[in-house]
């Protein structure tokens, strides 16, 4: 009986280890959806750059969640000899890697907004800043009670703050950081003439609709694998993430009038919404909040760029910023078991603690690219801009000259 206790106590620990591998890799394969997703939005002279600044940015945050961000958001190290790191198959470790890739996706999510104007080296600094010290700042916050925040919201409105795969710990985060971003770096030259905004056509419709196609499939190991160990698993939150896209995709089609670019943001709306939720709602409550996510993206992204003339290149604060916002919103409302869902939630936990994430990003946000603003710089001269970030940064473009 002993042998046989050790056996399914071994059994269980390889299969959660696994499990966990498999969504960190399937997480790790959206950060080529968004390196395409920006390569299709962007002009042609700016495609190296994007997917250059993807897969360094994820190399810098590898090294700053590692050696420091790990740490700040759940006090733990890997300074300890091998021999220890392999208690359990190493699910600490692979646990690592997969909130790593939920870490990284915040520079991929900036970078899509300061696309085309932002130097390198600074945009480098940037991430480690981010990654090492203001996003785990947040997400130990939430995800492992620290400072006691999660407990006050608890004892004060029933529910601590439910965010169950980071609509607001990864996304509105992501969002409201590039919002800084964006606005301290400026428009782009020439996007606005006259006060009319100049159309930049994006330079590769196949490649952006890649992108969010691939960033659609790993979406199902970011959402269904936070469950984190095999025995979490729900169907319901693999079925809420399906209509939540399908949501997403409905509404975009229709509020952006057949634009393909809303078309293929739409799903990622809806699937960013859902995260914080998708544990709770019901698929109806699902679709819900993915239809209104859409909606909402096409609207804030219009209006960004005509109205409020923030040069906002992939419209990643709408699209991760305010849809994400909404997201955590939404748990409240449609995860309540008057509406179908599991309950056990508050919406006024809901509001406060999606409100802290976007407090928290703005701060970070502004603090970050404002103090390399001041030592650094961190936008290209207008020569360069002009030459295109390809040319000046990687002294090479996207296709041969031969």
């Amino acid at each position: 009986m002993e042998n046989l206790n050790s056996a399914v106590e071994t059994l269980v620990h390889g299969s959660n280890t696994l499990f966990i591998l498999m969504g960190a890799v399937m997480v790790l394969a959206m950060h080529a959806g968004f390196a395409f997703l920006e390569v299709g939005t962007v002009r042609l002279k700016n495609q190296v750059n994007a997917l250059s600044k993807i897969i360094t940015d994820f190399a810098v945050s590898t090294l700053a969640y590692f050696f420091i961000g790990y740490w700040v958001a759940y006090g733990v190290t890997f300074m300890q000899p091998a021999d220890q790191l392999v208690v359990d198959h190493g699910y600490a470790l692979v646990k690592f890697f997969f909130l790593l890739t939920f870490a990284a996706a915040i520079p991929a999510i900036i970078s899509g907004g300061i696309a085309e104007r932002a130097r390198f080296g600074p945009q480098l600094c940037a991430t480690l800043l981010i990654v090492a010290f203001v996003y785990p700042f947040f997400e130990g916050l939430i995800w492992n009670g620290n400072f006691g925040f999660q407990g006050w919201l608890e004892r004060q409105f029933g529910a601590s703050f439910h965010d169950f795969a980071g609509s607001v710990v990864v996304h509105a985060m992501g969002g409201w950081l590039a919002f800084g971003a964006v606005v301290l770096l400026g428009r782009r030259n020439g996007r606005y003439r006259d006060g009319r905004l100049v159309a930049f056509a994006p330079s590769n419709i196949p490649f952006l609709a890649l992108g969010s196609w691939i960033l659609i499939v790993g979406w199902f190991g970011f959402n269904v694998m936070s469950a984190q160990t095999i025995e979490g698993i729900s169907g319901l939150v693999a079925v809420n993430s399906l209509m939540a896209m399908v949501g997403g995709t409905a509404a975009a089609w229709l509020a952006g009038r057949n634009d393909p670019g809303f078309l293929h943001n739409g799903p990622l709306a809806g699937l960013v919404a859902v995260c914080a939720g998708s544990d709770l709602m019901h698929p109806v409550g699902a679709l819900a909040t993915g239809a209104i996510a859409g909606a909402l993206f096409v609207w804030t992204f219009t209006a960004t760029q005509n109205r409020w003339k923030i040069d906002d290149v992939l419209g990643v604060w709408p699209l991760h910023g305010l849809c994400g916002i909404w997201g955590g919103v939404a748990c409240g409302i449609f995860g309540q078991s008057a509406l179908g869902g599991l309950g056990g939630v508050s919406l006024i936990s809901q509001v406060i603690g999606s409100g802290m994430g976007m407090l928290v990003a703005l701060l970070g946000g502004f603090g970050v690219y404002g103090l390399l603003k001041l030592t650094t710089g961190i936008r290209l001269s207008q020569e360069e801009e002009f030459n295109g970030a390809d040319l000046s940064i990687h002294r090479i473009g996207a296709l041969s000259q031969d």
